[in-house]
């Protein structure tokens, strides 16, 4: 795909193998998959649900660290999106700075700020996720060069009514963060659904590694339309996925990608 052609969208994932509680080195490597991606002619990256923390960490480093956003890392991570001229959809937790409430939330930098965010609605209020408060409602973003898009966060594909909801509102593309193991409750037929029932393409970054409760090695990244998987992926060790997507025919310009180790 060369630099002129308006009717493709590159699109990188970054399937990571974020380290379990490890904040400052799992933020080092996303920049490193950012700086791989932008290397690639990217125009688009996808992190995984909580990339810059893993999964599981409240219990190990408490949930003091997390502060309202931009923070000064995002802050200096949205300078970088500037400089490369990307948009980043950046899995990161947030603490509302008006009740103090905290969020599993996706963020959408653009143009070197943050021009939206989507907070998990369908959190698990046991376990890995008790420490975040689910947000009611979601709301599609306007994002170059595809228009509105709306964003889910894993277990957020278990209820119709959220895509539905986003399609309603003039969503055109579903993007979903996600750090969903395989094993006995896996993914299983949620984001082919949310396609069929909306019409509507869904692209899904999962991640990789072993987390402090549940093995993602074999977790699957996904591109789904009207109810069937395009394309899927894994990567044992965290990797660049590169898709190009054609913006005329709202679907993979072809059924491959490349696949690039992060250093």
């Amino acid at each position: 795909m060369g630099p002129d052609d308006r009717n493709m969208l590159r699109i990188a994932f970054l399937h990571l193998a974020p380290a379990p509680c490890d904040v400052p080195g799992n933020r080092n490597l996303v920049v490193r998959g950012i700086q791989a991606a932008a290397s690639r002619g990217a125009q688009w990256v996808i992190t995984p649900e909580l990339c810059v923390c893993g999964y599981t960490f409240a219990d190990r480093i408490g949930t003091d660290w997390i502060k309202p956003q931009p923070d000064p890392w995002m802050a200096e991570l949205c300078r970088l999106t500037a400089d490369l001229g990307m948009t980043v959809f950046l899995g990161h937790p947030e603490r509302e700075e008006q009740t103090g409430n905290l969020f599993n939330s996706v963020f959408v930098i653009s143009d070197g700020k943050i021009i939206g965010r989507h907070r998990k609605i369908n959190t698990l209020r046991k376990g890995s996720e008790a420490w975040s408060h689910p947000a009611e409602r979601a709301c599609p973003i306007s994002v170059a060069p595809i228009g509105m898009v709306g964003i889910m966060i894993c277990g957020d594909a278990f209820s119709p009514g959220i895509a539905r909801h986003l399609k309603k509102q003039g969503a055109r593309l579903l993007v979903s963060s996600a750090a969903w193991a395989p094993g006995f409750h896996g993914p299983d037929g949620e984001w082919e659904r949310c396609s069929l029932d909306t019409g509507l393409p869904l692209i899904v970054c999962n991640r990789s590694g072993v987390d402090l409760t549940l093995d993602f090695t074999a977790a699957e990244s996904v591109v789904a339309k009207d109810g069937r998987r395009l394309l899927t992926f894994s990567a044992p060790t965290s990797t660049v996925v590169i898709v190009d997507w054609d913006l005329a025919g709202e679907t993979l310009a072809k059924t491959s990608c490349r696949k690039v180790a992060i250093r």
